[in-house]
């Protein structure tokens, strides 16, 4: 087993766009020959475009992207920019008299800072499509983690800076990656030792106090939390798989949100995984999803571990 950039999966391209004044962004994820896709919604407040396609039992098996995007439900706008981007090179699902480039896409709520007047849009969802390679795969304050935040449960002053996260391993010819935009409510763990990384701050923004101490507490406590949350991913392989399979996949990869993120799948989180198989090698399902909840930990540590201070919110470093 070896580690690998996200972007060295066959046939698999990633960009990011953002605006820093803002402070909202988003990442694409394009697979010009077409993926199997799956999804798996967690969250109890998503926001999501072109799930229901991804269906086993619905007609189209194939996508050719999945953006994530700031912006909360104003985001998905981006993912029109990269169809336009798609279509311009004849890519799509074909219905005669055009192709339909099939672009899934999920957002998560970062309007809290910044200027929530301007987000993510058709623009920049096309630049991300320009900026996208198969070279890099950069992690931290980037693309859709542009105004990531994290550990929210008593408002944003006790928060900090989440980002866009990615890891990626091979074994012989089989590639499982993950790629992630951290926005959760709740606190991010090393579920190696336990300790937390990053999440609620004290009174005084110096100690991490956790989550779940508080949310135990004031257990009779009904607060409306939802000022700020979702964590949104991929899971991509170069595996052989049907869209049953692929959902099955991203459903296994939650339990690297489960094992990281604490307390995850909130009512006031949107979380989301989609998967992208792009069909190259024959690979054990069981194998994959085990694999993707794996490196679904691992991107999630380091978007937290790569992002820097922003925005009056202290990073992990």
């Amino acid at each position: 087993m070896k580690e690998i950039q996200f972007t060295h999966i066959d046939g698999i391209r990633v960009g990011n766009a953002q605006d820093l004044e803002a402070a909202t962004g988003c990442t694409v994820i394009i697979c010009e020959e077409g993926a199997t896709g799956g999804v798996d919604v967690r969250g109890g407040a998503p926001g999501t475009r072109e799930t229901d396609l991804l269906k086993p039992e619905n007609l189209v098996d194939k996508i050719h992207g999945i953006v994530l995007s700031g912006g909360s439900a104003f985001g998905l706008d981006a993912a029109s920019g990269a169809m336009k981007y798609l279509e311009e090179r004849d890519i799509g699902f074909d219905v005669q008299v055009t192709k339909v480039p099939i672009v899934c896409s999920a957002v998560l709520f970062d309007l809290i800072i910044g200027d929530s007047s301007r987000r993510p849009d058709f623009e920049m969802g096309y630049q991300a499509c320009v900026n996208a390679t198969n070279l890099e795969c950069p992690n931290g304050n980037i693309g859709a983690g542009t105004g990531a935040t994290l550990g929210k449960f008593l408002g944003p002053d006790r928060a900090m800076k989440g980002g866009l996260g990615s890891y990626a391993i091979q074994i012989g010819d089989l590639k499982v990656g993950a790629l992630v935009a951290v926005n959760c409510l709740g606190d991010v763990i090393d579920p190696q030792t336990g300790e937390i990384l990053a999440g609620l701050l004290d009174e005084e923004g110096q100690k991490l106090i956790g989550t779940e101490n508080i949310l135990f507490k004031d257990y009779d406590i009904n607060r409306n939390v939802f000022n700020g949350n979702t964590t949104i991913g991929v899971v991509a392989t170069n595996g052989i798989f049907t869209k049953a399979e692929a959902n099955k996949i991203a459903s296994m990869a939650h339990n690297g949100y489960a094992r990281t993120i604490r307390p995850a799948h909130t009512l006031f989180d949107g979380d989301t995984i989609f998967t992208m198989a792009t069909g190259k090698v024959e690979a054990d399902i069981n194998v994959v999803g085990t694999l993707a909840a794996k490196v679904m930990e691992r991107a999630i540590i380091n978007g937290i571990k790569s992002a820097n201070s922003l925005y009056g919110f202290k990073g992990y470093r």
